[in-house]
């Protein structure tokens, strides 16, 4: 590697070897780049960032520091100018409480945390350091994310490249360009704050507990449900403080009686729905179609990312943005 990287700063133009340094790290460095911010789509603008201020620095690259290290440093910094100029993304339930407003009229797509497609997660982060607290798809949860952006920006930061990569406390330091103390004093703030706003079991545990046959079980017990707009079947799988969500759309629900009430009823849900499984965030997930009976087609509407407590669902994120189904290699259309 050292070879690569000597030859590589002789000329800093060179694309291909520039590429060849950077390719084993950028989908988890795109990973990094949404646990900073809370956004697929300014993640991919944080990543070009990134990619673009490493390429020009490379020349004053020397070795004194690992590739991987060089890169998540200059990553963090590129998302903490970024997080400096956009608000922070917050789901539903965090923006207000539960109520019947109007479905109609959604908030700007920019308050929102969005779902991300976890397809390709851990096969890059091999090298990640053993004490790291979390794994790669458990650093993904929604509820993970939604957490990490209640944190202070540089909180954020600290707790991401010690607990989730395993930066040691002076990589953390030298990547913030702060003191060793003050990056441990906001590693303690920010795992207070990660404690008092995460579930005691992540989803990633409960996943391994149901198993993988049991966890299709449920998925499709969900779909047939829907499909088959059976309100019964679907109050019946859902845990009696069940949530509700549907970004960008302020409007939230919790509780069986809620749900039934202000998102199944009246009628429950029409039998003109179909689903696609997907996966988003570590956890299951549907894409869902609604028929167009002019066009004979079925077409996207959401995204619903699913939470769950055992074999129950306890949390139904549906995100109103189809244009995201390309990343979640979910299909256009569906065949009537």
């Amino acid at each position: 590697m050292c070879a690569a990287i000597e030859s590589s700063t002789t000329d800093s133009r060179d694309d291909a070897a520039f590429d060849r340094l950077v390719e084993a790290h950028r989908v988890d460095l795109h990973a990094h780049c949404y646990r900073m911010v809370g956004s697929l789509h300014d993640a991919d603008d944080a990543l070009q960032d990134t990619l673009l201020r490493a390429w020009r620095a490379l020349p004053r690259f020397r070795g004194r520091s690992s590739i991987r290290t060089w890169l998540y440093r200059i990553a963090t910094n590129a998302c903490l100018d970024l997080i400096a100029r956009r608000p922070k993304r917050v789901l539903p339930i965090d923006y207000g409480p539960p109520g019947d407003d109007d479905h109609t009229q959604p908030l700007r797509e920019s308050l929102w945390i969005e779902p991300y497609p976890d397809g390709t997660l851990g096969i890059a982060a091999a090298d990640a350091a053993p004490d790291a607290r979390y794994e790669q798809r458990e650093a993904v949860e929604l509820a993970f994310i939604a957490a990490l952006q209640h944190l202070p920006a540089r909180q954020r930061a600290t707790l991401i490249l010690r607990d989730v990569l395993g930066f040691s406390a002076k990589e953390a330091a030298q990547s913030l360009e702060a003191t060793v103390p003050s990056v441990n004093g906001a590693l303690q703030r920010a795992r207070r704050t990660m404690e008092e706003r995460l579930p005691p079991r992540s989803q990633q545990a409960t996943l391994r507990a149901l198993g993988d046959q049991r966890l299709r079980d449920v998925v499709e017990r969900f779909v047939d449900a829907f499909e088959r707009g059976d309100v019964d079947a679907i109050l019946a799988m859902l845990t009696e403080d069940a949530t509700f969500t549907m970004p960008p759309y302020a409007t939230w629900c919790r509780g069986r009686d809620a749900i039934a009430q202000s998102w199944l009823m009246p009628g429950g849900p029409a039998p003109r729905l179909r689903y696609v499984s997907a996966h988003a965030n570590g956890q299951p997930a549907v894409g869902t179609y609604l028929l167009d009976r002019e066009a004979g087609t079925y077409e996207p509407i959401a995204l619903d990312v699913l939470t769950l407590h055992s074999p129950l669902i306890a949390g139904v994120t549906a995100f109103r943005t189809p244009a995201i189904f390309a990343r979640f290699d979910l299909p256009d259309e569906l065949a009537a």
